[in-house]
């Protein structure tokens, strides 16, 4: 128990020590700012988000702009800004916690119709193992096998969670596998997960506490983690997914939240999110020494078989009701039948 109680300190406050490196957090920016940008995301891409506001800081149209930045499971922080949580730009997991808030009136409805169809981040799901790879995790059906102890957040709040369930299911689903067989592999995964913490960062927090075999990770948070100095391995299994993460402005957002996203787009700002371990969304950006991957020259190696959202499972809409339906979701009630469900 010590030594998990150590290991989580070390990452806490060696994420803390790359906040401080990055910039951009509640108070950045320089003193007389006439603007201050409230930015609500998923937890993962905050340590991101701030080595893009710092950068963004030096240019003549980030000079002086303060942040105010709230980060959580993306579900939570989506319903926090239809709550009333203030918001001038939000980056979450998944498309559909951006629907909420166009269903809500506080998004535009043609928020996603430029060229990178509102996907502002992305990376792929990977199975993070301990130092070594003591229980030989190669794949997938390595996940299911008796005696292996899964780590992966719960889809009821986070995005992460999701995008992690839709890559176990692709793995039965795209290889030639029938919806039944797909279901059966899934609840099968279940039956070995034994923490479903609320959001992706919780997971990895947990997991580097010392629970269970394997975590079921972005690709960028275990090159963050490993950039904070923690030690483990992972795994890009054969068949994962692209993980597209949205970022959207608010209809009554500050005028300055335009510059900023135009920024978060740009090749300086995705060279950021590369630094972090995200895969860039556009060409040309450097993603040259970024420390922490297995090789920071080569960091982003093409998985075997990548599957996306559009060509796999039709759209956001369409799998949010047949995987997350709260009633009749498939994953939803695999989790609910497993038990394990806070």
């Amino acid at each position: 128990m010590k030594n998990r109680i150590r290991a989580t300190a070390a990452f806490a406050a060696a994420v803390l020590a790359l906040s401080a490196c990055g910039g951009g957090g509640a108070e950045s920016g320089t003193p007389g700012s006439s603007a201050t940008l409230h930015i609500v995301g998923f937890a993962v891409p905050e340590q991101a988000n701030k080595a893009i506001a710092a950068e963004w800081n030096k240019t003549d149209a980030g000079k002086g702009v303060k942040f105010q930045t709230s980060y959580g499971a993306s579900g939570d922080q989506s319903r926090a800004v239809v709550a009333g949580l203030k918001a001038d730009y939000v980056h979450y997991s998944v498309s559909s916690d951006v629907t909420r808030l166009v269903d809500a009136g506080l998004v535009a409805k043609e928020w996603n119709a430029g060229p990178n169809k509102g996907i502002v981040s992305s990376s792929i799901v990977v199975l993070a193992v301990r130092e070594g790879n003591p229980k030989n995790i190669q794949g997938w059906d390595d996940l299911v096998k008796p005696g292996i102890q899964i780590v992966t957040p719960n889809p009821a709040s986070s995005g992460a969670a999701r995008w992690n369930a839709l890559a176990a299911w692709g793995h039965i689903a795209a290889n030639g596998g029938t919806d039944a067989q797909a279901t059966d592999f899934v609840t099968k995964l279940f039956g070995n997960v034994v923490a479903l913490p609320g959001s992706g960062r919780d997971a990895t927090t947990a997991f580097l506490g010392g629970t269970g075999d394997v975590l079921l990770a972005y690709e960028n948070e275990a090159i963050l983690a490993t950039q904070a100095g923690e030690k483990f391995d992972w795994v890009v299994p054969n068949t994962t997914i692209l993980i597209e993460n949205p970022g959207a402005i608010l209809t009554n957002a500050d005028p300055k939240a335009k510059e900023w996203l135009d920024f978060v787009l740009s090749k300086d700002g995705q060279r950021q999110f590369a630094l972090k371990g995200f895969r860039p969304i556009i060409e040309g950006v450097d993603t040259k020494g970024v420390e922490g991957a297995k090789d920071p020259d080569n960091p982003f190696p093409a998985p075997q078989k990548l599957l996306t959202v559009s060509k796999d499972f039709e759209s956001w809409s369409a799998l949010s009701k047949k995987f997350f339906d709260e009633k009749e979701g498939i994953i939803v009630k695999i989790i609910a039948a497993s038990g394990k469900a806070k």
